[in-house]
């Protein structure tokens, strides 16, 4: 991550429903219907502290998030700014994958090796 904080990028990723999704009604539908960016968040922690050597911590907030959305991160794996992950059951992110910036994903996608 750049000069950025991690809270900067959570704001971020919590702003890309209302952006780019004209089904959404309300920031409350975010808590309850948007488990994309509930994994992107996830990840956000995650990746942090995979990058700072805790690895088996960053990997069991993967694994719970993953019984709750449905979706598999690696935390680490490198995830750009403004990903969006719509409609994201059943998406695979591995180690090795690589997203940029500005990515809208929908469901079934796997990514890496």
């Amino acid at each position: 991550m750049s000069t950025m904080s991690l809270w900067g990028y959570i704001k971020e990723d919590f702003s890309q429903p209302l952006l780019n999704d004209p089904a959404i009604n309300s920031k409350v539908e975010l808590f309850f219907n948007y488990p994309g960016v509930w994994a992107i968040t996830n990840y956000r922690i995650a990746h942090a502290l995979h990058v700072k050597g805790f690895k088996v911590l960053a990997r069991m907030i993967m694994g719970i998030s993953q019984i709750i959305t449905n979706i598999d991160i690696h935390p680490a794996c490198t995830i750009g700014r403004r990903v969006f992950l719509d409609h994201a059951f059943g998406v695979v992110i591995g180690e090795t994958a690589i997203i940029g910036d500005d990515v809208l994903i929908y469901q079934g996608v796997t990514l890496g090796g």
